[in-house]
């Protein structure tokens, strides 16, 4: 039997490379027209550099992520995200020195070991920015105009955009704090995952795509 790619891979063949390139220069050139400058960082990095960049209790962290230890038995892992790699170049390489702040972006593939289904891949491409060193409101503002500036530009139309929060430090404490009170009578009703998720990071349970769960999140005390 002849040897096949991984499982979750895909070959971008001539014609299709074009394509990729179009896009590439694409996003490069409204990057530079923002001020953004381009980093490349290591495909592989300190798993621990994950673990506290992404967090222990995400799926990312539990179930996606490709570790292996090297031969000085070192525990490394494919990089599944590039914001924990930027933060930690931003520190090694004291880009805080320079006149802040720090405007970057990247493009370049990624891993995660998911189930392989349309659209998503176990190496999968990633173009994404970051603003470090800068705590203004217009910082945000800016990097949603540059992705609406690029979707246009890409042709895409019937665009909306819709602006979320987390939560400031001390609203964000009291909302897990009463999450965990309305949860707490519906965790027999709850998956493994978000019986772990419980204690760690509650928000999470809200993700959750079983049907058991989120009836369980969804109904409220009238329907309890």
């Amino acid at each position: 039997m002849p040897i096949q790619r991984p499982k979750g891979t895909q070959d971008l063949l001539p014609g299709t490379v074009e394509q990729w390139q179009y896009l590439e220069e694409t996003m490069r050139k409204i990057c530079r027209e923002y001020g953004f400058e381009e980093i490349r960082t290591p495909m592989f990095e300190a798993t621990e550099l994950f673990q506290r960049g992404v967090g222990q209790t995400t799926d990312i962290v539990k179930k996606e992520m490709y570790t292996f230890l090297d031969k000085g038995d070192r525990s490394m892992t494919l990089r599944p995200e590039m914001t924990a790699s930027v933060c930690r170049a931003y520190v090694e390489d004291k880009l805080y020195g320079q006149p802040q702040p720090v405007k970057l972006f990247y493009i370049g593939p990624m891993f995660r070991y998911e189930r392989p289904q349309s659209g998503r891949f176990r190496q999968f491409h990633q173009f994404g920015v970051e603003v470090l060193g800068a705590d203004q409101a217009v910082v945000d503002a800016e990097v949603i105009s540059l992705v609406w500036d690029l979707y246009q530009r890409l042709g895409l139309t019937k665009l909306e955009v819709h602006v979320n929060s987390v939560g400031c430090p001390v609203c964000r404490t009291k909302h897990l704090a009463l999450l965990q009170e309305f949860l707490t009578t519906r965790r027999d009703d709850l998956c493994k995952d978000c019986l772990d998720r419980f204690d760690g990071n509650p928000l999470r349970i809200l993700d959750c795509k079983n049907p058991t769960c989120q009836a369980a999140h969804c109904r409220g005390p009238d329907n309890s």
